[in-house]
């Protein structure tokens, strides 16, 4: 969940791996640390906190050299430190290592390190990894060889860049992305291409266990093969404008406000893959969606959709749950997983334990050339662009967009779903205009300093109150928590007090049912909020959406993606960047 980025080329490496930093602190940002080789000494830099409030950035700008690696930090082992944060050097100097992902092993690896007689000056697992490869150097091998010996000790899952003091740079990817950026006479290494985008958009996606060596040139070896290999040269076709914040304060804003682009460009997909999918799905038997987080919301609605639309029976799954559930599958098996980067592990073992029961795989997901896609039998892009908050807005809406697609398309109706959308994408512009923001603002003022939010829907509208909880307590950290509306009798009704918020999902065929779960908690005192086609007297206070039929969830959820970023900004939270959480899981 950390982000990386190494440079090694023809300019002073020092301020573009500082941007390129600055583009990954969405992955983490406990600490920061770069590293800078020149004349046989590496410069390390680091400390706790967000690289953007660092007071040293005028001299790191300055350091010298050519090749460099840096780090922004979501901590697993040892605390909030600068002593912990990344690059972490071997105890001669000479190597310095930035890594993502858990070394499973570390503890044993240390106490063998130890008993050679290195010294350890961090609580994390990172700092193993240099001393392992200076332990192989005191062996006779050279840095390339010793760092290629040193992966045999490590256990886990990780991405890791190691540069050496005359700046030669190593890497690796075993279950944690990578991907390295080709420009002319210089070579770029990232966990994501939004951090090289404004360098180059010719982009490697590196296999399982494929380990580059920038020396000069650049070369791929892969450790499984045991041989060198080629990888083509992908283009990136996202601009790199739509990774930069522009005018708005923040990227939250920012993605809320694009999505009306982004379901206008889903209603545009190209068909064939649309009717391919639905194909698989009418194949299979047995179809089962498995994701984590937002993507499961979206995934939940999804099953309503097939439901309803397709008559088409679906199974749901958290990712990280799929794998105590494999035992049934087949390969008359179909699993679709849902992930906006498409890095997710808890879904990558998800869908790897399918394909060990012979099952086949469909992805879902927004990134080009991830893990997730190249592990796939099918993908469908969600067509997004850089998502760079951490809370996800337009990839969820893509997400049910592309799901309502395939149920349209599986009842033979995939016109009409595409007309919908079409006809979505301008009610959009009005959900996120600046009077429809002010006036949820208004709402916000007054739920800012409740300490619970409780949100109901009946039907399709129950994942939208799921999703909803799960924005409002992501950025505003007020606790917010859904429920069915008709669970309301067994248990939640004893947390009603005068005053609590109770936000209610009304429209459609769950309506009558869903005013009278309202009423159930406005007599025992609840302040309620209405969200939907039509106003009751029973709310207290009503945000107008106007009935968007089978595609509810989309308009829905904007107003309240919108209040989570006004309640974020009225409590002092940064929305883009909440505490204790980061964009992309990368692991378990």
């Amino acid at each position: 969940m950390c982000g990386i980025f190494g440079y090694k080329g023809r300019r002073n490496a020092s301020p573009i791996v500082i941007e390129g930093l600055k583009k990954l602190d969405y992955r983490g940002y406990d600490s920061w640390g770069i590293g800078i080789a020149h004349e046989d000494v590496i410069h390390i830099k680091k400390d706790a906190g967000r690289i953007e409030v660092s007071r040293e950035m005028p001299d790191l700008e300055k350091l010298p050299g050519t090749a460099g690696i840096a780090h922004t930090r979501w901590a697993t082992h040892g605390h909030v430190t600068k002593e912990n944060a990344n690059p972490h050097s071997s105890n001669n100097g000479k190597i310095a290592v930035v890594h993502n992902g858990i070394i499973e092993n570390f503890q044993e690896q240390k106490q063998f390190l130890a008993g050679q007689g290195f010294k350890f000056y961090s609580e994390t697992d990172t700092e193993t990894i240099p001393n392992t490869i200076e332990y192989h150097m005191r062996r006779g091998y050279d840095f390339i060889e010793a760092a290629k010996r040193s992966l045999k000790h490590l256990e886990g899952q990780y991405a890791i860049l190691a540069l050496d003091s005359e700046g030669k740079i190593v890497a690796v990817r075993k279950e944690a992305p990578l991907v390295v950026g080709v420009g002319k006479d210089e070579y770029f290494l990232a966990s994501d291409v939004t951090a090289f985008i404004d360098h180059t958009k010719d982009v490697i996606f590196l296999e399982e266990n494929d380990m580059v060596i920038i020396d000069g040139g650049l070369k791929i070896f892969n450790l499984d093969k045991n041989a060198f290999v080629k990888r083509p040269v992908s283009k990136i076709d996202w601009d790199a404008e739509q990774a930069k914040k522009g005018n708005f304060d923040h990227f939250y804003l920012k993605e809320i406000m694009e999505q009306a682009e982004v379901i206008e460009r889903i209603s545009n997909t190209d068909q064939k893959i649309i009717k391919e999918i639905a194909g698989e799905i009418r194949k299979a038997k047995g179809v089962y969606i498995v994701a984590c987080g937002t993507a499961s919301y979206a995934s939940m609605y999804g099953l309503y959709l097939f439901s309803k639309i397709a008559k088409t029976h679906v199974n749901s799954c958290v990712a990280s749950e799929f794998q105590y559930f494999k035992h049934f599958l087949n390969s008359k098996s179909l699993v679709i997983a849902v992930s906006q980067s498409g890095e997710t592990a808890d879904t990558l073992s998800a869908i790897r334990a399918a394909k060990s029961m012979g099952a086949k795989v469909v992805s879902i997901t927004n990134v080009n050339g991830s893990s997730l896609m190249r592990e796939s039998d099918k993908s469908i892009l969600q067509k997004a662009g850089p998502e760079i908050a951490v809370n996800s807005t337009k990839a969820y809406t893509s997400q049910l967009a592309i799901l309502g697609l395939l149920a349209y398309e599986l009842s033979g109706k995939l016109g009409e779903g595409t007309e919908e959308l079409k006809e979505l994408s301008r009610e959009i512009y009005y959900l996120t205009s600046e009077n429809a923001r002010k006036f949820v603002k208004e709402l916000a003022e007054k739920l800012k300093d409740k300490e619970h939010i409780y949100l109901i829907g009946r039907g399709p509208q129950y994942p939208t109150a799921l999703e909803a909880a799960h924005k409002i307590k992501e950025v505003s950290y007020i606790h917010a928590e859904a429920f069915a509306g008709g669970e309301l009798k067994h248990g939640p009704n004893a947390l009603i007090t005068k005053g609590t918020p109770y936000i209610v999902f009304s429209s459609g065929e769950t309506e009558k049912e869903t005013i009278n779960s309202a009423m159930e908690v406005k007599a025992r005192g609840a302040f309620v909020v209405g969200v939907g086609p039509k106003n009751n007297e029973v709310f207290d206070f009503f945000i107008k959406v106007r009935d968007a039929g089978d595609f509810n969830s989309i308009v829905q959820i904007i107003p309240m993606q919108i209040l989570s970023y006004q309640l974020a900004l009225l409590r002092g939270c940064d929305p883009d960047r909440p505490r204790n959480l980061a964009k992309s899981v990368t692991v378990k």
